[in-house]
């Protein structure tokens, strides 16, 4: 299912704070990691340190420090249970947690001492769909289909001048990154349609609330400028 456009599977159990996940595999081994929301939340993930414990460890046992953007956290058991390995892909890349908590982002595989059971602390992600739109009201989360590398918010400014600053902001980042351009301009919608023409990078959603526009943009790898038929039909350009 999907909550406030942040994604929670169904396949796997939660912790109460919202924070991570577990998922029980058939030879009773789990995976664990952190929430989509929560990744959110923190912003770029930087850096994934792990630690090493001493005997089983209990719930609430930090396995790892996240070091992320907007501060640094600690990711901790969400139930009793003996550490069988870390995610080695984190070292270096991880800022999959932000690409892919459920998937290639997942933090450690471990074997629980119980069953994972709501009496244990867990629950479904049913019984936690409400905790969670709480949660995200109160902390203004935002996911997106791809973690945004920065936002920019520009309140009061002309379309021109916003999307001279957005050229900018894209010049700086690699292909397949993206920035979150926010903005109250109400023609905005029009002439986001039409730098993307005119400039070949993708638009990849757009939200309204609060009178705010929001626009994630991505950069393309190989911008191809496009210009529209009369109809309104989208033509590619040369190449």
């Amino acid at each position: 299912m999907e909550v406030e456009d942040c994604p929670l599977p169904e396949d796997r159990w939660y912790d109460r704070n919202l924070e991570g996940w577990l998922k029980p595999e058939p030879d009773g081994s789990a995976q664990i990691g952190m929430t989509a929301s929560w990744a959110a939340f923190l912003g770029r993930i930087l850096r994934v340190e792990f630690r090493r414990p001493e005997g089983v460890p209990t719930r609430g046992w930090s396995v790892a420090t996240v070091e992320a953007t907007r501060t640094t956290v600690a990711f901790r058991l969400p139930l009793d249970a003996e550490i069988l390995a870390t995610n080695p892909l984190l070292r270096e890349h991880p800022r999959r947690i932000n690409d892919a908590p459920y998937g290639e982002g997942w933090i450690a595989r471990v074997r629980p001492r119980r069953p994972a059971e709501p009496e244990v602390g867990l629950a479904t992600a049913a019984e936690i769909r409400e905790l969670l739109i709480e949660q995200i009201h109160r902390l203004r989360i935002q996911c997106w289909p791809i973690p945004p590398e920065r936002e920019m918010v520009e309140i009061g400014l002309e379309c021109s001048a916003i999307f001279a600053k957005l050229d900018e902001e894209l010049s700086g980042l690699a292909p397949g990154e993206a920035v979150v351009l926010v903005t109250d301009d109400p023609t905005s919608p029009i002439e986001i349609a039409r730098w993307t023409d005119r400039t070949g990078h993708q638009l990849r959603t757009a939200r309204r609330a609060d009178g705010l526009f929001k626009f994630l943009v991505q950069k393309s790898e190989r911008p191809t400028p496009r210009h529209r038929a009369e109809s309104g039909e989208l033509i590619p350009g040369p190449g």
